[in-house]
């Protein structure tokens, strides 16, 4: 799509001004709710004693973020930081054999950590998948590879693999599903790339030390084999000017997040009243669809810190990781829909791109989503919440293409075009504004329950139409354009730095 037109300085004045009043009134509702409500039976399980000087409660309904910010935080600390040293250290000794440091150390510090038995569980299926391998077929590979990921996702498979794994440790049974989906996920990056290989196979060692990087190991992102292998082999370790000082900033700003999330969970207590249903079906409809947008922000700002802090190590190490997800607030298109930039990546090279081509081609298209999602589907876990959410996903792909297709042909497209592009900017705008809440509506269903999602759709849709429905929509497509403006000027902004002045002062686009 080319660079729409600006639209009047005015008419985002006018956008910026109607988004901020409502996201502060509806902030204010929640805060309302969230502080009459605290002493509710339901509340006692997930809000807990915080800020004492304060007299505030804290949210920790996610165990994920309070495993990683609060109970297990010094053990990751520590073994992270243990990386860093043991890297540096090495690498500067001998950065010819730095990726055999990394997994080294990473070996070592799983073995401490998870125990014999976990290591020899790691390996097993390692050694499985690099035999699968070395027969070069992408089929077999593939086969094999979700066949193992299918061991640890399905009963009584998993059950017994975790009964293996026994120990006093807490974060134990975490490690262990962690740990072990992503090595299957890499083994079978590994066993791809390997049958791309056109002279001879990569080495058994070659698997372990991309499998072992410690960063990567338990939490991930994924970085797929053939990138992690060129980047922890290049032997010219240099810094792009001011790397360091970005790197530096990057990790104070994920600092800085932690400590507003921390505010946040001690006075809007987002994660625990959708799980109290009473209270929410007597919400009005603004913080009931505010509700829903904030959980999906909180589940954006966790992966960005989570992965962010990850990256942040491994760009220490010389690595360019997966980026971390694009803002919900600033998606409009399922296409640009992932929490997770790694596994979307993976997804996307070795699935959704190798089937759907270009992805013009509607029943391609729809062929390389359905296996997409059925892949994704195993790696979160078969279950009903599971299924319906990779629907809905697959389903909202899919028309969005189907509904690009059908305004491209005549007399749609001529319309288009003799309206201009400021206009044709609004009327999509207007699609993006639905289709954005549809992207809501969907995610909050693996967010929070089913039952959730659904009061949140009938509220906005049916019960609280017409007032509630346009309203909100309005909103939306005010946050829509003023997204749009930006991505705008990030375009001409990439565009003009494609062609640079040479030869004394002549233009030549690059």
């Amino acid at each position: 799509m080319g660079i729409k037109a600006a639209l009047p300085k005015y008419e985002l004045y006018l956008y910026t001004a109607v988004l901020s009043v409502a996201l502060i009134w509806t902030g204010s509702w929640i805060l309302e709710a969230s502080s009459e409500n605290v002493n509710r039976k339901v509340f006692k399980e997930s809000v807990k004693p915080g800020w004492y000087y304060f007299g505030r409660k804290m949210d920790v309904a996610d165990f994920e973020w309070t495993m990683w910010f609060s109970t297990f935080r010094n053990h990751i600390l520590f073994a992270l930081i243990g990386h860093v040293i043991f890297a540096k250290i090495c690498t500067l000794l001998g950065p010819k054999h730095r990726s055999l440091i990394f997994g080294v150390y990473g070996g070592i510090a799983v073995l401490v950590t998870m125990g014999w038995t976990f290591m020899a569980l790691v390996l097993s299926h390692c050694i499985v998948l690099y035999s699968v391998a070395l027969v070069k077929k992408k089929w077999m590979c593939f086969l094999a590879g979700l066949s193992t990921l299918a061991s640890i996702k399905l009963e009584p498979y998993n059950s017994w693999q975790e009964t293996l794994v026994t120990g006093s440790f807490d974060l134990q049974d975490i490690l262990f599903y962690g740990g072990v989906g992503f090595t299957i996920m890499r083994c079978m990056s590994f066993a791809l790339e390997n049958c791309e290989k056109a002279d001879g196979n990569y080495t058994f060692c070659d698997l372990l030390k991309y499998n072992f990087y410690l960063p990567f190991f338990f939490f991930g992102p994924i970085m797929t084999f053939d990138q992690y292998h060129a980047q922890a082999n290049n032997t010219k370790l240099t810094r792009r000017e001011r790397e360091m000082w970005n790197i530096t900033t990057r990790g104070l700003l994920h600092l800085g997040v932690i400590v507003i999330v921390d505010v946040f969970f001690h006075y809007l207590y987002i994660l625990t009243i959708p799980n109290d249903m009473k209270l929410v079906k007597q919400l009005s409809d603004w913080p009931l669809g505010g509700l829903a947008y904030s959980n999906l922000v909180y589940d954006w700002v966790k992966a960005a810190v989570m992965f962010g802090v990850i990256n942040t190590v491994a760009r220490l190490d010389h690595l360019d990781p997966p980026q971390p997800p694009k803002c919900i607030t600033m998606l409009y298109v399922f296409a640009e829909t992932h929490f997770d930039r790694g596994i979307n990546d993976w997804l996307c090279k070795y699935v959704y791109d190798y089937i759907g081509g270009n992805h013009d081609k509607i029943f391609k298209e729809l062929l390389a989503t359905i296996c997409t999602f059925a892949i994704t589907t195993l790696w979160l876990g078969p279950c009903e919440l599971v299924y319906i959410w990779s629907f809905f996903n697959c389903f909202g792909l899919n028309f969005e293409l189907w509904v690009a297709k059908f305004f491209s042909i005549p007399p749609f497209s001529v319309i288009e075009r003799a309206m201009g592009e400021a206009m044709s900017r609004r009327i999509r705008g207007l699609f993006n504004a639905a289709n954005f809440w549809a992207i809501i509506l969907y995610n909050i269903l693996s967010l929070n329950s089913l039952e959730f999602a659904k009061l949140v759709g009938r509220r906005l849709i049916f019960i609280g139409f017409p007032w509630s429905t346009l309203s909100v929509l309005f909103v939306t497509y005010c946050g829509v354009q003023l997204v749009k403006e930006q991505e705008r000027k990030q375009a001409l902004l990439e565009e003009a730095e494609m062609v640079k002045p040479v030869d004394g002062g002549k233009v030549k686009a690059e």
